[in-house]
């Protein structure tokens, strides 16, 4: 389980981001070319873990996640980068798949000239959960 993890499922699971994006359209790793757009491109950038003397027990973990929108207009590119803020940002409890979740926003990312004439723009979290 990772901070990109927990992201990626948040974003699959939300009705308002599912009638933006199909489950294709929200990759890992990196955007191919021919991706139908608007997607989404979901990346751990860091990792810290907090580990406690003890033996026994959970370690802390707190993972910078980047989403970067991709999109063949400035107006889906918007739209999409509040959509991604709104369903993410502010979230705790048991999410994703994981235990003890807090996700805070960290910054966005310049906008920027994808490839073929496209909007690209990232939004990044920081994802604290127990591992």
């Amino acid at each position: 389980m990772t901070g990109a993890d927990i992201i990626g499922a948040l974003l699959l699971a939300d009705t308002a981001m599912m009638e933006m994006f199909t489950p294709a359209q929200v990759k890992g790793g990196r955007l191919p070319d021919d991706v139908t757009l608007p997607a989404l491109l979901v990346k751990e950038t860091s990792t810290v873990e907090r580990h406690t003397l003890k033996r026994e027990g959970t370690t802390r973990t707190i993972d910078r996640v980047s989403v970067t929108v991709r999109a063949d207009s400035y107006r889906d590119q918007r739209k999409a980068m509040l959509l991604v803020k709104n369903c993410c940002a502010g979230r705790t409890g048991d999410l994703g798949g994981a235990t003890r979740v807090s996700i805070l926003t960290a910054g966005r990312g310049p906008e920027l000239d994808g490839p073929g004439n496209t909007f690209e723009r990232t939004q990044d979290f920081k994802v604290s959960y127990d591992a």
